[in-house]
């Protein structure tokens, strides 16, 4: 039986989920959370196999969520069940320890395909990522200028390029608005820009805005 942690802040996509998954052999959700904070605590108590996890949560980051279980569970998986596409984020939360990703309005067929392969140890990507990833690697060194940022740089990236100001990322973060003024600043000099105006046209152009 593969025991299943689900978390997502919206709870029709919880039930939803629940939903395929009690009607799925061999699988069963055992917990649910809404948040980072919530992911954590439970996993605390034992008896997970997989998080089914939603990358843009309140509170604790996704990223950070995944190094987490990474770094304190190492025998449990994730699974990131996202809306955001993949070429947004996907690469990052590999890198950072999740074993696969997901679209949410992949079919439930393939989520339950997905939720077995990674269960047993194994990476799941889609298709099309495994083709960008494919292109990636005959492309060598050549990336985007974001791509070089740190997580948490590019997490203040796209908050900055959403209009919210240092203490509301601060706060959501909870970081110091000292901290985001640094990260601002580094994620500044490494994409050789100015302005929070120069960032937003740079993460509209590159889709990096949800």
């Amino acid at each position: 039986m593969v025991r299943v942690l689900v978390a997502d802040d919206h709870a029709v996509v919880r039930e939803g989920l629940k939903k395929i998954l009690a009607d799925t052999e061999g699988m069963k959700v055992v917990a649910e959370a809404v948040d980072g904070a919530q992911v954590v605590e439970r996993l605390r108590g034992g008896g997970v196999d997989v998080v089914v996890l939603d990358i843009s949560m309140p509170g604790i980051s996704g990223i950070e969520v995944i190094e987490h279980i990474r770094r304190e569970y190492p025998s449990v998986y994730v699974l990131v069940l996202s809306v955001h596409p993949e070429d947004r984020y996907a690469i990052r939360v590999l890198r950072a320890g999740a074993s696969g990703y997901l679209m949410k309005e992949s079919a439930p067929d393939e989520l339950v395909a997905a939720l077995r392969r990674v269960s047993e140890g194994h990476k799941y990507v889609s298709s099309s990522l495994a083709e960008k990833l494919a292109i990636g690697l005959e492309r060598g060194t050549d990336r985007e200028p974001h791509e070089a940022l740190s997580d948490r740089e590019y997490e203040v990236l796209r908050r900055l390029a959403s209009g919210q100001t240092i203490k509301q990322i601060a706060d959501e973060l909870a970081l110091s608005a000292k901290t985001v003024s640094n990260y601002r600043s580094r994620l500044m000099r490494k994409m050789r820009m100015h302005s929070n105006a120069e960032l937003t046209r740079y993460a509209i152009t590159h889709g990096l805005l949800d």
